[in-house]
Formats: C-alpha cells, sequence, structure tokens
C-alpha cells in the first residue's frame, strides 16, 4: 500500500521537538513517535539523542545524536536543541518530549502554539500531562500549589519538564537547561531563571497529553538527586535571606515523605551532598522583584 502523502507544511508554525532515549522502551518510544508524526497544523522538525547509547527507534527525516555518556536528562536536552539550531533555520518553538509521553490529537501541538502566541508574555506553555485514560492526573504533574480543579487554566510559576513548549529566543537567552543537576527539579530551576528574565509561563488545562502513570522513585537515583538538587536549585537562584525558609519548608516535607515511603537514608546523604556541594554551584540569585512576580503567579518562592 503507498503511504499518504506527508501534509503540506509552507506557512505553518515550526517546532523543533526534542527526544531523548537510552533505548530501554522501544515499543512506548515507538507510539510516542507515531502519535508526533501525526501532528497536523504544524512544520515538526525532530531530533532524537541517544543519552550514552545509538537511537535504536527514530522516525524518518530526524536528526540523530550519539553521546558515548549518559550525561543526564537537562544535559541529553540542550544537546537536542544545540543540535536543531546547528543544522539551520532553528524554529522560533522547541518541544521537550519525554519517549514514553503520546499525543493523545492530531491537534496538540498546533493548539500549543496557539495558545502561546496568545500570551507573548509567557516563555513556555504546558499541556495537562495525564495517563492513558485522559483523565488522571497526579497531584505531582500539575504546575501550580492549588490543583483540586485540575482542568483550571492559568499563569503558573514551574513546568513539567517532560511535554513543555519553550521559546527558542527565551530558551537560549537564559542558558537553556542546567546540566550539572542530572535529573531531577530542571525545570523549577529553568522557569525560575525565565521569570528572571522577565518571562512567564501557562498552564493549558485544557489541552492533554498522556504519560504511563509511573512513580518518580522507580529511579534508584530518585531520593538522593531529588534531595540533593532542591539545595542546589535554591543556591543557584534565591536570594539569600530566602534560603532557609525555602529550605526548611522542603526538608520538613521531603522527610515526612521519606519516612512515610521509604528512602529516607538515600534522601539524607542526597540532603548532606546538596549541602556541602552547594558552593560549587554559580548563584545568580533573582531579583526582588521577580520574588514579588512569583508570589503575584501563586508560588512564592519559600514553597
Amino acid at each position: 500500500m503507498t503511504p499518504p502523502p506527508a501534509p503540506a507544511t509552507e506557512g505553518l508554525p515550526r517546532v523543533d521537538v526534542v527526544l531523548l532515549t537510552m533505548n530501554n522502551r522501544p515499543a512506548e518510544e515507538a507510539a510516542a513517535q507515531t502519535t508526533l508524526r501525526a501532528q497536523r497544523g504544524v512544520d515538526v522538525r525532530v531530533v532524537v539523542v541517544g543519552n550514552g547509547c545509538t537511537p535504536e527507534v527514530v522516525p524518518a527525516g530526524a536528526l540523530t545524536v550519539c553521546l558515548s555518556e549518559n550525561v543526564g536528562v537537562p544535559g541529553g536536552r540542550n544537546v537536542g536543541a544545540a543540535a536543531l539550531r546547528e543544522a539551520g533555520d532553528p524554529a522560533g518553538w522547541l518541544f521537550f518530549l519525554d519517549n514514553d509521553a503520546a499525543f493523545p490529537r492530531l491537534d496538540v501541538l498546533a493548539r500549543l502554539v496557539a495558545e502561546a502566541e496568545r500570551r507573548p508574555d509567557a516563555a513556555w506553555v504546558q499541556p495537562r500531562l495525564t495517563g492513558p485514560d485522559d483523565v488522571t492526573t497526579p497531584r505531582r504533574w500539575v504546575p501550580r500549589l492549588r490543583a483540586s480543579n485540575l482542568g483550571r487554566p492559568g499563569k503558573v510559576a514551574s513546568m513539567t519538564e517532560g511535554v513543555v513548549l519553550i521559546r527558542r529566543d527565551a530558551f537560549d537567552a537564559v542558558g537553556g537547561w542546567e546540566d550539572q543537576l542530572f535529573l531531577y527539579h530542571e525545570g523549577l530551576d529553568l522557569a525560575w531563571r525565565l521569570y528572571g528574565a522577565g518571562w512567564s509561563g501557562w498552564y493549558a488545562a485544557s489541552i492533554r497529553m498522556h504519560h504511563p502513570l509511573t512513580q518518580p522513585a522507580r529511579h534508584a537515583l530518585y531520593h538522593r538527586l531529588a534531595a540533593r538538587n532542591r539545595i542546589w536549585v535554591a543556591h543557584r537562584n534565591l536570594p539569600a535571606p530566602l534560603i532557609p525558609f525555602y529550605l526548611s519548608v522542603w526538608t520538613t516535607i521531603t522527610l515526612a515523605r521519606a519516612l512515610r515511603d521509604g528512602g529516607l537514608g538515600r534522601t539524607l546523604r542526597g540532603m548532606r551532598e546538596g549541602w556541602t556541594t552547594r558552593r560549587a554551584q554559580r548563584r545568580r540569585p533573582m531579583s526582588w522583584r521577580t520574588v514579588y512576580r512569583l508570589t503575584a503567579a501563586g508560588r512564592p518562592p519559600i514553597i
């Protein structure tokens, strides 16, 4: 059977999509890429970054980058964004896509771009992430503190890193993702830096993406890196007077969760690592105006 012709892309919004892989979930990757290639109303270019491997599942026409070692999620995403820029004529929009996330409808990317174009102050637009049932949204996937109404859109001050549309010029201006974090809380760090540059973020709750209902603690590094990175992100970004308030709140929450769910020893090791190495992080404390803007957006940077 002859495949249908590719839809015309002339004049459509252009989106550069970054996918990471470690070749550990080929079925999910193939499904994700199928739904990506089916997107309509946008001109999509894709790069697949092998984080310590050669990508085995690659959509037709995509760029590939093979890294000799796993440089972490934010580092791998930066490599992908740079590869698309170096390929020439970079798109004005970057979409970072987890390799097991899927587009449930044909117009998801087009709707996200349209939402962003209506909100010129927003550096990123965040869809609502649900399980494959198109309904279930765990609390940790909602990028705001108040999550009782999952369908309420609005300005946000954090992001769900694996399914997010970001303006290329804003992303490049603040230096992209922070490589040293390796995994966890890189979205909070990037959001704070984008706010510091005068941008905001938007939660487009009516636009859905699908993701398996997995737990972050399934990763062996979760407890240590999540605890370490909270300290690093605070030290990198917060005015000095706010650091003890922020870390006090998060230490209480993190230890309570570790006591309840397990991982206390690894959490304590991560806290110790974060505290003893915090001064190796480059400090660029946000202004008090940025503190005010984050607070006005519903997430004061002590919570």
